[in-house]
């Protein structure tokens, strides 16, 4: 049975890079698609749906950085940052509030594809994926269960009952992970900034709540009417759900 092939956009005010990433891209057995700043992908996003975006971190018009925020908002589309700058302060915030993957300039094609394919497989939209292990065989670990979800904490995994993954970044993990060990507990956005913090970077304060909600997107049954992760108004959130050890 013939595999559809994966949509990748990027995102570059280059153009030769957009054709060069394109190209590559292409060769690997991907649609590619080229935008040169972030009107051009917001265009392209509300015109056809994407497996995955390629962004520029240092765009002239909008800074990468700002769009990949507006795209977690709006969109579960998996991101890889690319930039020509290996500061650790850069790829820490990067991975904690937007993106899925970060990658420096000047990398190969082989790392490229190999980040890509690696993304695409975690949200399971990569061809060709392995079936998905179920939470079950992963005899002693450490796991919690609450509705249908298992949030392995030692593979730091998220499974569906069917036992397929559901992708997180390393912040939701964590932030999933505080909310499952102390049900029920109100927690303030101060707490929670504190729980999904991993380095001593400048994280802010409403990234909590962008966290929330790209949370809720993913493990709610209906994400407008929340019945895992409520708000407390004036406190703060609370995760309403019982929580059992398998």
């Amino acid at each position: 049975m013939e595999t559809s092939r994966p949509h990748v956009l990027v995102v570059d005010d280059e153009p030769d890079m957009v054709a060069l990433l394109q190209d590559v891209l292409r060769r690997a057995g991907f649609e590619a698609d080229g935008a040169g700043c972030g009107d051009d992908a917001r265009r392209a996003m509300a015109s056809r749906s994407y497996a995955l975006m390629l962004l520029d971190l240092r765009l002239k018009a909008e800074d990468g950085l700002t769009l990949a925020r507006q795209m977690r908002q709006n969109s579960l589309i998996p991101i890889i940052m690319i930039s020509g700058s290996s500061d650790e302060t850069d790829r820490v915030l990067l991975l904690e509030l937007a993106a899925d993957d970060f990658l420096i300039k000047p990398f190969s094609s082989r790392e490229l594809i190999a980040r890509v394919r690696a993304v695409l497989r975690r949200y399971d939209m990569a061809p060709q994926v392995a079936l998905a292990v179920p939470a079950r065989a992963a005899a002693g670990n450490e796991r919690l269960q609450f509705g249908d979800w298992t949030l392995d904490l030692t593979e730091r995994e998220l499974h569906r009952g069917d036992g397929s993954l559901c992708a997180l970044t390393q912040a939701e993990f964590r932030l999933l992970e505080a909310f499952v060990r102390q049900p029920r507990r109100i927690w303030t956005r101060d707490q929670l900034l504190e729980q999904t913090r991993s380095l001593d970077t400048e994280v802010f304060d409403r990234t909590i709540d962008v966290l929330i909600l790209r949370l809720r997107r993913k493990i709610e049954p209906n994400p407008k009417h929340p019945s895992y992760i409520c708000t407390e108004r004036g406190m703060g959130y609370l995760f309403s759900a019982d929580v059992t050890r398998p």
